[in-house]
């Protein structure tokens, strides 16, 4: 979005509550726009812009879509609009994570701290400003922690050379090094009151040289004073000899007035000098005053808008914090975890791996030229689709029983799921945003047929027809514990595919671990997987909900306090059905129409029961869901 407009640049320098309706709204909506960009929900983007605007005195109406969104600021006086927009969308849960901890520091920073949402905004305020630290490239908190125990180690000795001094007593040392230690012991008042005596001696210094550049004046006056002294003896001694008064009196009485106006003549240039020495002085000082008092001023007034844009800047512009490499890895472990919590074997865990690392890395490198998003994900999925086939047939080779997982590279493109925009497109609908809601869910539509698509189309190449995956046969309490393990792993892998920090990652795999663990259990035991997937999803709302209020109350450490969006979604994105989904699609290849129908309406009932699992728990535990105001 342009920032470089007249009436924002007016307003740069200026503190951000003293700024203009323009300066104020180009922050509110380039952080809408940079959450947009993030992959978020609506309602976050309305309740984010709104934590920025309600401090500033400034009311907020946006009209937020799929790429664009066009924002209304008001303050009472003025009004402005912005329209803005992407070209593209996605997903990245670590600058959801930072624009929350922003929010808190452009409260703090304008004055408003109660306007908060973390109990302890030292946390919000050291990793906004750890942000422009080069260590902070890999991981914001990690560099934070760091600046926070190099501070409580410096403090720490500090407090030692202080008790120490106190103990033994301080000697400066003597000659050269002495004045670096004069300040030791004094107050604040002391250095106030040996700056004012520097002025003042400053300032006589400055008369006295006045005075000298007069010349030989003053000499020329003495000289006079002195003759009239001198004068005047003479006129005393003569009245005292010779007893005439009237002479001597006259006598005194001129060269008297002689005196006086040889000394008020010399207190007059030294007078003149002195005033004009504090007259320039003066001077001086009232030129430099404005400049602190302003300087002042505004630092009082809190941060500008130059400061808030300055940290915006370093939230866009971070690099992913992973390379092509692990984001592969991540994949590949994922899908082979998914495959297990589908059914799947040893060998089709395998193909999964290796299709999903490879097809994902592919993905990440064709990103970089900003190629289409449908394009790239076709591509992706056939790419893993043949890696994965091919490594099956490659193992086939060794041990011919490989060559009968025929479904194993459904499991190698599941990667490509969006679940981002789909469990945010059902929350929208849920809180009555019905254009964005709608918009998310098409675009997720749209992304799982080019996925699908490109499956169908490898395996009539390749002439396979997936039937399912072979039951293991494992004792129920071994199974069990592998599917809590394989849900460990796949939702931490989607959480790096989102770009999640690693403690992010792991706080949601454990949720996951939970929920999903749960959810195969009570299939099992005979619940329809409509129902056992609300569950899954209502039950990972609770558990993000409870860790995000466990960390508000004191209970777990502030710096691992994540929005819940950036935990729940990966917790259940593996939870979307992407076998009901590619089964549809390749029965309606085929021409199948019931069985793709069948297919088709089973994955519809269990992506629709996921968002309504989330939106139920935030009911539960979210008064402003809770409520219709």
């Amino acid at each position: 979005m342009p920032l470089d407009t007249a009436d924002i640049e007016r307003d740069w320098d200026t503190p951000v509550v003293d700024a203009g309706i323009a300066a104020k709204a180009s922050i509110i909506a380039r952080v809408g726009l940079l959450d947009l960009r993030a992959g978020t929900g609506s309602f976050r983007i309305h309740e984010l812009m709104h934590r920025i605007g309600y401090p500033l005195g400034v009311h907020v109406r946006a009209n937020i879509n799929l790429t664009d969104m066009d924002v209304s600021c008001s303050d009472g006086v003025s009004r402005i609009t912005q329209v803005v927009d992407l070209p593209t969308t996605g997903v990245n849960t670590e600058r959801i994570w930072l624009l929350e901890h922003f929010a808190d520091w452009f409260s703090v920073n304008i004055g408003e701290p109660g306007t908060t949402y973390h109990a302890q905004t030292s946390v919000s305020t050291a990793m906004v400003q750890q942000l422009d630290n080069p260590e902070a490239q890999r991981s914001v908190l990690s560099a934070t922690q760091k600046a926070h125990r190099e501070l409580e180690k410096r403090k720490r000795v500090h407090e030692k050379a202080v008790k120490r001094v106190k103990k033994r007593g301080f000697r400066p040392p003597k000659g050269q090094y002495a004045k670096h230690f004069e300040h030791i012991g004094k107050t604040r008042e002391d250095v106030v009151a040996e700056q004012a005596a520097a002025a003042e001696a400053q300032a006589k210094t400055e008369a006295a040289s006045a005075q000298s550049q007069a010349g030989n004046r003053p000499r020329v006056d003495a000289a006079i004073s002195n003759s009239a002294v001198r004068a005047e003896n003479v006129a005393v001694n003569a009245n005292r000899e010779n007893g005439s008064s009237r002479i001597s009196d006259s006598s005194v009485r001129i060269d008297g007035s002689n005196v006086n106006n040889a000394v008020n003549e010399n207190a007059g240039n030294a007078s003149a000098a002195s005033t004009s020495a504090a007259m320039k002085s003066a001077s001086s000082k009232s030129q430099a005053e404005p400049k602190a008092t302003t300087m002042v001023a505004k630092a009082n007034r809190g941060i500008t808008v130059r400061q808030a844009h300055e940290r915006l800047s370093l939230i866009q512009h971070r690099k992913p914090l992973y390379a092509p490499w692990f984001s592969g890895l991540a994949s590949a472990v994922a899908c082979a975890c998914f495959v297990f919590l589908l059914g799947g074997g040893p060998f089709d865990m395998i193909g999964a791996f290796v299709g999903a690392g490879i097809g994902h890395w592919v993905r990440r490198r064709l990103f970089i030229y900003h190629l289409n998003q449908f394009f790239v994900t076709f591509v992706a999925v056939a790419v893993a689709a043949f890696a994965c086939i091919g490594t099956l047939r490659l193992i086939g080779f060794f041990d011919p029983v490989a060559l009968r997982h025929d479904t194993a590279y459904i499991g190698a493109m599941l990667f490509v799921i969006p679940g981002f925009p789909l469990i945010t497109g059902g929350l929208d609908i849920a809180k009555m945003d019905l254009p964005s809601g709608i918009q998310r869910l098409v675009y997720t539509m749209a992304l799982i047929l080019m996925a699908t698509l490109a499956g169908w189309m490898v395996a009539t190449i390749v002439h396979l027809n997936p039937q399912g995956f072979e039951p293991l046969g494992l004792n129920p309490w071994v199974n069990t514990a592998l599917r809590a393990l394989t849900a460990f792993g796949g939702v931490w892998g989607f959480s790096v595919l989102f770009n999640s920090p690693q403690r992010m990652c792991f706080t949601a795999a454990f949720i996951g671990a939970i929920t999903d663990t749960l959810r195969l259990t009570v299939v099992d035991m005979g619940m329809p997987p409509e129902a056992a997937a609300f569950l899954g999803a209502m039950l990972a709302g609770l558990l993000a909900s409870a860790w995000r209020s466990s960390v508000r109350h004191g209970f777990l450490p502030p710096y691992l306090g994540y929005p819940r969006i950036c935990l729940t979604v990966p917790a259940i994105v593996i939870m979307v059905p992407g076998l009901y989904m590619y089964r549809a699609m390749f029965y309606l290849g085929q021409f199948d129409t019931l069985n793709a129908l069948d297919w088709a309406f089973k994955a519809f009932m269990v992506i629709l029961c996921l968002p309504i699992g989330l939106a139920m728990a935030r009911v539960i535990t979210d008064k402003s869901w809770r409520y219709d105001v």
